[in-house]
């Protein structure tokens, strides 16, 4: 196992120590761990003290956790939750905790038996063990939902090091700021963002999900080149005759709501999760909340550059919530009902793209507009049936199998042999792909960008297919698409978008292409730039709907 390329990359970032070939705690540890399960750790304070002896053991003392963390700890489990959900707590969710973090060599190193290189009928190689998926470099990792939680567990206890992340362009991932923050600062959003994790971490010791989670960098070629999607040119927007996709306006409700299958888009920062382990609570930060399995992520994936996206498939929800930002509330428990696609993977679909931050008016530069669009469609873009995700059915749920504690050796080689033989109907899927996107406002709030031109940057993003041909000596074939069937928009009620669906309609009526609503937003943009405009794209497009009302000619 230390030979391999991928976990060595990932082993600095890691609590776990390695004695060839084995890896393993340390005795301290393991014996502070056995006093969490035993259940003599029943307080904040104490549960600080152990995560201190934790720290210590692996010697992480020199990396200082955020001064107010342990106050932070003391305060939620020793003041904000009741006489009987402390009890709980630390009765049986914190030792159950301690069981499953004792296993977390063995569970990385079942996960590495299984994750081995795969070569595909082309002869392409392609790797999904936990390892960096470094920026400009595409590639995916498969974990199991149990893998996922001993990390988070890591993560509560402030077990990973944090020496080298900010080089790195790394997430902290540790919980330390997000306990401090509540008592630095406190507010009822952020004790409830803390109950989405304690809500978290109590299902699944009550009852261990056994799916699993891919997390995928997507990354648009700079340069062409005969194997990988190239980053879209001004000219290929310009002349692009594909015919826009449908538009659904959704006045209400939310994108992690949608009824259909949908890409539901993060509104990511560059730094995947933004301030979901701080104070932030908006989009993003709220759905890692509910989601937190999208915390691992953090982990091993740096920083996007502007040709790259994120793309996390098959993370469960745990909670419910009601509000946004300050009046953000967790409101109990949440089932996910969504079925399992043929990888073991929760139909859950969700892109992380990051909008250009405070961009003022140099978002309305062709430049800028070429970034966002291009950025957009890296996240809407899916790869046909000979990529990635063939190349891995034969491997599937060898890893969930291995991992998972509670499935048998009957029931392991049943699931294996189904999602073998669904191989036929997986291609099937890809190749009459009927998911659409789940969208809104990406970068329209604290980011400072524009609705209107977002919108439409994201409709043709969504609408856009490209062929990258691949010429062989024997025939020309088209390996990627990227076209989506619907775009699915949540205003949020925002006022500026009150008439979205009527201009939609109209553009659709026109029969026009992704390159004539292209050429029409870039001449906007520049009367926008050269201030011989003023207003709002949707009216600068169909004055007629604000002056005397909708007409359709």
């Amino acid at each position: 196992m230390e030979k391999r390329e991928d976990w060595r990359s990932i082993l600095p970032y890691l609590p776990v120590l390695m004695r060839s070939p084995s890896l393993f705690w340390p005795s301290q540890v393991v014996e502070t761990l056995r006093e969490i399960g035993s259940g003599r750790v029943d307080s904040g304070q104490l549960l600080y003290i152990a995560i201190t002896e934790l720290r210590n053991s692996l010697s992480l003392s020199s990396e200082p956790l955020a001064p107010s963390a342990a106050h932070g700890y003391a305060l939620f489990f020793d003041e904000l939750i009741s006489r009987e959900e402390c009890r709980k707590w630390f009765e049986e969710v914190l030792p159950a905790l301690g069981d499953l973090l004792l296993r977390l060599p063995s569970l990385l190193e079942a996960h590495y038996e299984n994750a081995d290189m795969v070569i595909d009928g082309e002869g392409a190689t392609i790797r999904t063990g936990l390892r960096m998926l470094d920026s400009q470099e595409p590639g995916i990792v498969f974990l199991t939902q149990e893998l996922i939680a001993a990390l988070l567990v890591c993560s509560f206890l402030c077990l990973f090091p944090v020496h080298d992340r900010y080089e790195k362009q790394l997430q902290p991932v540790n919980f330390d700021e997000l306990f401090a923050s509540l008592y630095d600062d406190y507010s009822q959003k952020q004790e409830n963002k803390i109950w989405c994790i304690i809500h978290y971490f109590q299902r699944i010791t009550s009852n261990m999900p056994k799916g699993v989670v891919s997390f995928e960098r997507k990354v648009l070629a700079w340069e062409d080149d005969s194997v990988h999607v190239s980053y879209p040119d001004t000219n290929f927007w310009s002349t692009s005759v594909i015919p826009l996709c449908r538009f659904e306006v959704q006045s209400s409700g939310r994108i992690e709501d949608h009824s259909s299958e949908a890409v539901e888009v993060d509104f990511a920062n560059e730094y995947l999760g933004g301030g979901a382990l701080r104070r932030g609570c908006v989009q993003e930060e709220i759905r890692f909340m509910i989601n937190p399995e999208l915390i691992s992520g953090m982990l091993f994936l740096p920083s996007m550059a502007d040709n790259e996206a994120i793309d996390i498939v098959g993370v469960e929800r745990f909670s419910s919530y009601k509000g946004y930002a300050s009046s953000f509330r967790f409101s109990g428990d949440y089932v996910d009902e969504k079925d399992l696609d043929a990888l073991g993977r929760r139909k859950t679909r969700i892109v992380a793209i990051d909008a250009l931050c405070g961009p003022g008016m140099r978002q309305y530069r062709e430049k800028y507009l070429l970034r966002e669009i291009n950025k957009a469609f890296c996240g809407f873009l899916h790869q046909s049936p000979c990529q990635q995700y063939q190349k891995i059915l034969h491997e599937n749920f060898d890893a969930a199998s291995a991992t998972s504690t509670s499935m048998d050796t009957s029931e392991a080689s049943n699931s294996y042999e189904e999602i073998r033989n669904s191989q036929n109907d997986y291609d099937m899927m890809e190749k009459n792909n009927d998911i659409g996107v789940a969208t809104g406002n990406w970068g329209c709030g604290a980011f400072g960008g524009d609705p209107e031109v977002k919108t439409i940057i994201q409709w043709l993003a969504a609408s856009q297919v490209l062929l990258h041909v691949e010429k062989s000596q024997h025939e020309t074939k088209g390996n990627f698409g990227a076209q989506r069937p619907f775009i699915a928009y949540y205003t949020f009620g925002l006022d500026a978008l009150q008439n979205l669906d009527k201009v939609v309609c109209w553009i659709l009526l026109q029969r026009w292409t992704v390159g004539d609503l292209w050429n029409m937003l870039v001449e906007y943009s520049k009367n926008r730039s050269k201030g011989d405009t003023n207003v709002g794209f949707l009216q600068w497009l169909l004055p007629s709907i604000y002056d005397n009302g909708y007409m359709m000619e």
